[in-house]
């Protein structure tokens, strides 16, 4: 008689999603995923042909919760809300967002052009882009990514304490530069973020 298998492949994927949010991806491993669920390594193997496959459950996972907060409405403004939403992720998820946007432990190439994809598809609802080129959508993209990432940081390392109020105030301004600064023209050739790397490496 075949043996009843009582461990899940929903239950692992639990397990290792809720490991990874409360100590980090650190601790990410076939054992502390086991130790987690209360049972040996084998479960996880028979249901995942190995860790990556587990990981990239994982990373699903996480992208499907992003994209359901992402619905948030704060103000009128929709990009304004994502970056807020962003902001919001990283202050009650610490160690989910270290693990996803800091230690890059799933990949930033992967987890950017997630970001950038979700945060194109709000700019595109934004009443003043006008003309703009993709480049130019990109480059107010990166520059808000900047900022909420600078406030998202501060924020979790108790170095300041903001409203949402006066977030909105700093983020509406930046992106008001973005949008009517001429020199994010599409002639650079590159958006914010690569031409940074790329002069930090030089």
């Amino acid at each position: 008689m075949a043996r009843h298998k009582t461990i899940t492949r929903e239950q692992i994927l639990e397990s290792a999603y809720r490991l990874v949010v409360e100590q980090g991806f650190k601790r990410f491993t076939a054992r502390n995923i086991a130790a987690e669920i209360g049972c040996s390594t084998q479960p996880i193997y028979l249901e995942f042909s190995n860790m990556a496959e587990l990981r990239e459950a994982v990373m699903d996972r996480i992208k499907q919760e992003l994209t359901d907060n992402f619905d948030k409405v704060y103000t009128n403004d929709p990009v304004i809300d994502l970056a807020l939403t962003y902001i919001d992720f990283a202050s009650e998820n610490r160690n989910l967002y270290q693990a996803v946007f800091v230690e890059d432990h799933f990949g930033v190439d992967d987890m950017r052009a997630f970001a950038i994809s979700s945060a194109m598809n709000r700019l595109d609802q934004h009443p003043e882009i006008g003309n703009l080129t993709q480049m130019q959508k990109a480059n107010v993209i990166s520059g808000l990514w900047i900022v909420a990432t600078g406030i998202a940081d501060l924020m979790t390392s108790g170095f300041i304490t903001l409203s949402h109020a006066q977030m909105v105030d700093i983020l509406e301004i930046v992106e008001s530069e973005l949008i009517n600064n001429d020199k994010l023209s599409e002639h650079r050739g590159e958006d914010i973020i690569s031409l940074a790397a790329r002069k930090a490496n030089m």
